[in-house]
């Protein structure tokens, strides 16, 4: 449901725009200003409302959702305060009209929604208390979110499951496509009571023909188109990524507003925008570039064909069809790489998608003006369908940037016809098999880009894969024995510059039985109730109080009591030093007398909490006193 308030708000906005912008035909110059400033007001206010109330629904989300499954915790990212800005955010930024994607965030929000319904089930008890049903829950969330994206259950469930596992169970299979399914169908359903649709049908339908629907003699076109793909994967993107996003973050408002005012004023239709098809949405770009009419007739750009519900956008009586082609592959590549530095939700994946489509749509139109009739050798004529190398397009570059077959099954479902089954195969595999082979993933990229604690997979030929752990482990380490005396533990914490210490039963054993943090080996390990301060706790106690902690943390991250701590401090406070006063650790008598003023001050201050009683009662008696002294006094 939210998916889809999501997509009916962003084309209600993108129509707003066009319909200002169409009633404005007589003055160019008003027409620049609406086309501008609606996706600068939108992202504008998508970067501010997302960094004020919840930086965290920036970007995409499989990233993080990557993370999160590996079982890594990520700080207030899956909470309402988030799940708010992310809708709120996306729905903006998609309503701009930029080139930017939706698949990302979707699966943010659907797995904001899983973990949001656990801390709200678990209110009751039961199952959901439990860790790993939280994980199965976010696991399933993935595949809502890719299956509510498509209207494609069967190839969300698998594409998250490449996407952000690398171990799946079995049991969470038929739950993710149960819960897939169900959100592919209200997904759809809902475009059929709000009268966008007369059934529930494909996404972008295609109307391939189905008794010949290629030539095999076509079969290596496709599969140059596969082995092409992986060009896009190669480009300087990863370091474009990082330097705009190391911008952005300095400049979160007026980064996104320059950039959107950029990207515009380069698509508005009258200026450069009418030899890249500039007016179009995504939606509409791949409806066209789908389409089975052969755009090219024996190189005269007038004798497009065009079927009735193709826009009229591609045509330019100056440019041809590979010109406009060109151009919008060109621009939409360095724009979307652009638009997705921007401090908004926004995913990469569409854009991508509909890059591949284009430059499958270029091959095809190619493939059509070198063989109008076809390759068939005899003497049926059954012309090229550049449409479909548009879907094959499309299928290998999207698989080649994430890595994934499944955009295979994700394009069969958005088009509602498997007659290309074979080609989009052949080209998904022969993408994925040079992508992986040279560089990490779109969203292990994101990863590394974004210093995420997470371990991607190592790629083919890699170095990495003769590093030892001895190579990297420290060889000195100091250790404590069973028998070691306190001498040997105070020796181990001075030499040592580690914050753990290993503990093994005796010096002649080479594994380790536990290990003991450096406040544990101070506190507790050879401190008997009533034993002296060590000095190099009394050193940290000074050094915390020097740099401005307060009395409550430095005794809850030494655990010792408050008094403990007050004592040595007011003692440093007073004298400069920690050494140790002669008697510390006993217990202080109070006289008859100091008995009857200790209470006389209590019933004066009545609301005196017990910690100030302590301080007065020091500093009147001039005593060394605990809180629990004064309290059995009292």
């Amino acid at each position: 449901q939210k998916s889809r308030d999501v997509i009916i708000l962003c084309v209600s906005v993108s129509a707003a725009q066009k319909w200002m912008y169409g009633g404005l035909h007589n003055n160019i110059l008003l027409q620049y200003l609406a086309w501008v400033t609606y996706p600068v007001v939108l992202i504008t206010f998508s970067a501010g409302f997302t960094q004020i109330l919840a930086p965290q629904a920036v970007g995409s989300g499989i990233p993080e959702m990557k993370t999160i499954l590996r079982g890594v915790v990520l700080k207030e990212y899956l909470t309402f305060k988030t799940f708010v800005a992310k809708v709120i955010g996306l729905t903006c930024a998609l309503g701009s009209g930029m080139p930017l994607g939706k698949e990302g965030p979707f699966v943010h929000v659907a797995s904001l929604c899983a973990a949001l319904l656990s801390k709200f089930m678990a209110l009751f008890g039961g199952i959901y208390l439990n860790e790993l049903r939280n994980t199965e829950m976010l696991s399933a969330a993935c595949a809502v979110g890719v299956g509510c994206c498509f209207a494609a259950p069967i190839g969300g469930v698998l594409f998250s499951i490449e996407v952000t596992s690398t171990f799946f169970a079995v049991r969470n299979y038929w739950r993710g496509f149960f819960a897939a399914t169900f959100s592919a169908f209200i997904f759809r359903v809902l475009a059929v009571w709000n009268k966008d649709e007369e059934t529930i049908t494909a996404l972008f339908k295609t109307r391939f023909r189905l008794d010949f629907p290629f030539d095999l003699q076509e079969l290596p076109a496709f599969a140059v188109l596969g082995f092409v793909s992986h060009l896009y994967h190669l480009s300087p993107n990863q370091k474009c990524h990082f330097s705009f996003s190391c911008l952005a973050s300095h400049r979160r408002l007026v980064y996104p507003a320059v950039v959107t005012l950029l990207v515009s004023t380069l698509t508005f239709p009258p200026g450069f925008g009418q030899f890249m098809a500039g007016q179009l949405t995504q939606h509409e770009s791949l409806v066209a570039l789908f389409d089975n009419q052969t755009w090219y007739k024996q190189g005269v750009a007038e004798e497009f064909v065009y079927s009735s519900e193709v826009p009229q956008a591609w045509k330019h009586p100056q440019v041809g069809v590979f010109i406009t082609l060109l151009l919008f592959i060109v621009m939409k590549f360095w724009m979307s790489a652009l638009a997705t530095t921007m401090p908004v939700p926004c995913g990469a994946f569409m854009p991508v998608f509909l890059i591949g489509a284009a430059f499958g749509r270029l091959v095809g139109e190619s493939m059509a003006a070198v063989f109008p009739d076809g390759i068939h050798a005899d003497s049926t004529v059954y012309p090229i369908v550049p449409g479909a190398y548009a879907v094959v397009g499309a299928a290998a570059l999207s698989g080649a940037v994430t890595h994934t077959v499944s955009t295979a099954v994700i394009v069969f479902e958005l088009t509602g016809q498997i007659s290309h089954i074979l080609p989009v195969m052949i080209a998904v595999i022969l993408a994925n098999a040079v992508a992986q082979s040279l560089q990490p993933s779109l969203y292990d990229s994101i990863i590394r880009i974004q210093k995420l604690p997470y371990l991607p997979e190592l790629g083919w030929g890699q170095e990495k894969y003769n590093i030892r752990v001895e190579d990297i482990m420290v060889r000195d380490v100091r250790y404590i024995t069973l028998s070691s005396s306190y001498r040997d533990l105070q020796e181990a914490l001075i030499t040592g510059q580690l914050k753990t210490l290993a503990l093994v039963e005796s010096k002649g054993e080479s594994y380790k039985i536990s290990s003991l943090s450096e406040w544990q080996c101070l506190s507790e390990v050879k401190m008997g109730r009533g034993s002296p301060i060590p000095p190099m706790l009394r050193r940290k106690i000074a050094e915390q109080y020097q740099k401005g902690v307060s009395q409550r943390k430095i005794a809850k991250s030494l655990k010792l009591s408050s008094s403990t701590v007050h004592n040595i401090i007011q003692r440093f406070r007073e004298s400069g030093t920690i050494s140790v006063c002669k008697g510390q650790g006993q217990k202080t008598i109070l006289d008859a007398r100091d008995l009857r003023a200790l209470r006389r001050h209590c019933i004066t201050y009545r609301n005196a909490t017990i910690m100030e009683i302590t301080t007065w009662a020091q500093e009147y008696f001039q005593k060394t006193l605990s809180v629990n002294t004064i309290h059995r006094a009292i």
